[in-house]
C-alpha cells in the first residue's frame, strides 16, 4: 500500500484533508523507508475553506492508487459531486482500499461502497447518514471502522485514528508508534466517540416537561424512578414516556443514566473526588455500579477517562493533571 491519492473537490473540509497530507506525506518519511507516496487528486482548482489548492493529478488518476483518502465533506445537504462519486466507486472496483475521514463517509455511501457493511462518521451527523442510506449500518459510538477495502472515521481528530490504524496495517505497531510520537498524539485511543459527545437538555419552549428536566438535574444524587418522574410531571408513566420519547428520543431512564453519566464525567474532570463518591454524586449507587455503566456508555473506564480529559491545570490548588499517560505507547 505504498501509492496515496488524496481524493480533493470544492467542499472539502481543510483540517482533514492536511491531516491526511501530514501523515501520508514525504515530510515523515523518516519514520519508515520506504514511505508512502501521496498524491492529491482532482479538479483544475480546488476551493478547501479560505484556501486553494492546485491538485497533482485529475480525478481519473484514483483508481490508480493502493490506497483512495476522502476528507470530510462540508456541505452534506449537497449531494457531493457527481465525477468524485464516480472516481471512488471506479478505484475501489479496481481494487484500491478506500478510507473516508469524517464526513467523506457520506461519499462512500453515495458510491455504494457502505451498503451492508457497518460503518460511522462525526457524531453530529450519523443519524443524517443513516437516514439518508439506510442500507449503511451506522454505528454512532466508535471513532472507526474497517471494513477491509473500506474505511470510514468518526469526526475531526477521529481522522488521525484511523489515518495511524491504517499505517498500523501497512508497517506494523512499532513504526505507527514511532509516528505518534513524532506527531505528538497518543498511538491507540481506547474507546469510541461516545466520549466527545455532549449531551445536552432539551431546549424548554412550552413542551409538557419543560419544568421536568431541570428538577431532575439538580436531583441526580437521589435514586429517580419513572414513577418519581410522572408524579413531579403530574402525568402517568405511559403519558410520561410518550413524550420523553418525543422529546430526547428515548425513554425516561435511559435518558436518566445519560445524565447520570454526563455528571460524573464533568466530576472526573473537574474534581479529586473518588470514584465512591462520584458514584453516590450521580445516584449510581457504588463505584461498581458507576464503572459498569460508565464504560458501557462511554467506551472507557473512568479513570481512563479523568487521564485523558483533566484540565492540565487541576482543580483548584492541586498540581497538574497526570494526562501525559495518555501520549504513552
Amino acid at each position: 500500500m505504498t501509492t496515496v491519492a488524496l481524493a480533493a473537490t470544492d467542499g472539502m473540509l481543510h483540517f482533514e484533508l492536511s491531516l491526511a497530507c501530514e501523515v501520508f506525506g514525504t515530510g515523515l518519511a523518516g519514520v519508515a523507508r520506504p514511505w508512502y507516496r501521496l498524491s492529491v487528486c482532482g479538479p483544475s482548482a480546488v476551493r478547501v475553506g479560505r484556501f486553494s489548492l492546485e491538485p497533482d493529478h485529475g480525478l481519473d488518476r484514483l483508481p490508480c492508487a493502493d490506497t483512495v483518502i476522502v476528507p470530510g465533506w462540508a456541505d452534506i445537504d449537497q449531494d457531493p459531486p457527481a465525477e468524485l462519486i464516480e472516481a471512488v466507486r471506479e478505484a475501489h472496483v479496481a481494487g484500491a482500499r478506500v478510507a473516508s475521514l469524517c464526513t467523506g463517509a457520506f461519499v462512500l455511501a453515495a458510491a455504494g461502497l457502505l451498503d451492508g457493511k457497518r460503518a460511522t462518521t462525526h457524531w453530529a451527523h450519523t443519524g443524517e447518514l443513516a437516514r439518508r442510506h439506510p442500507r449503511v449500518a451506522v454505528d454512532p459510538d466508535v471513532l472507526y471502522v474497517d471494513n477491509g477495502s473500506v474505511l470510514t472515521s468518526a469526526g475531526k481528530a477521529a481522522a488521525m485514528d484511523l489515518c495511524l490504524h491504517l499505517v498500523r496495517l501497512d508497517h506494523g505497531a512499532s513504526v505507527a508508534n514511532r509516528l505518534a510520537r513524532r506527531l505528538v498524539v497518543p498511538p491507540h485511543r481506547a474507546g469510541g466517540q461516545a466520549q466527545f459527545v455532549a449531551t445536552p437538555v432539551p431546549a424548554p419552549d412550552n413542551h409538557p416537561l419543560a419544568g421536568l428536566f431541570p428538577w431532575v438535574l439538580q436531583r441526580l444524587d437521589h435514586p429517580l424512578t419513572v414513577e418519581d418522574l410522572a408524579r413531579q410531571a403530574r402525568m402517568s408513566s405511559r403519558n410520561l414516556g410518550r413524550h420523553f420519547r418525543s422529546a430526547t428520543g428515548t425513554t425516561p431512564l435511559q435518558w436518566l443514566l445519560t445524565q447520570r453519566i454526563r455528571h460524573a464525567q464533568e466530576l472526573l474532570e473537574t474534581t479529586d473526588d473518588t470514584v465512591d463518591r462520584i458514584a453516590a454524586a450521580t445516584g449510581m449507587g457504588t463505584a461498581t455500579t458507576l464503572r459498569r455503566h460508565f464504560h458501557r456508555t462511554v467506551g472507557v473506564p473512568p479513570d481512563t477517562y479523568r487521564r485523558t480529559f483533566r484540565s492540565q491545570t487541576g482543580p483548584a490548588g492541586t498540581d497538574p493533571a497526570p494526562i501525559v499517560d495518555a501520549l504513552r505507547p
